[in-house]
């Protein structure tokens, strides 16, 4: 496995991650989640995972269910976005994603944190 390789599958997990960390501010099971994307139980674990690579659509259907931009997910793929300093709303997502990226917070972390930083920014 070449170091190209190496990298895409560190960014399947990283996404993975990710979107496990949504999924679980946004309170919502797997089982939930999929079914809210419609996509099987199986095929969601296998994504948080890291063991697939979605597609386009996939992603799409993962942002909406989130309610997360589209960016999001695709600068886990390593994908450039045409603004690489905010979401769809404008504001800055590197503290966000940051904190939502992290492995070494528990959830109740990331929560406190986020609201701490949402309390900042209004």
């Amino acid at each position: 496995m070449g170091s190209d390789d190496d990298l895409w599958q560190t960014n399947l997990k990283q996404l993975g991650t990710y979107i496990r960390s949504q999924r679980r501010l946004a309170e919502l099971s797997q089982r939930e989640l999929a079914a809210l994307v419609n996509l099987s139980d199986t095929y969601m674990s296998q994504l948080e995972r890291g063991l697939h690579e979605p597609s386009i659509r996939v992603l799409r259907s993962i942002a909406g269910g989130l309610n997360i931009g589209m960016d999001n997910l695709l600068r886990f793929m390593g994908a450039e976005t045409d603004d690489d300093t905010s979401g769809d709303d404008g504001q800055p997502l590197t503290a966000e994603a940051g904190i939502l990226a992290d492995p070494d917070l528990t959830e109740t972390q990331k929560r406190a944190l986020l609201e701490v930083l949402r309390n900042f920014r209004d």
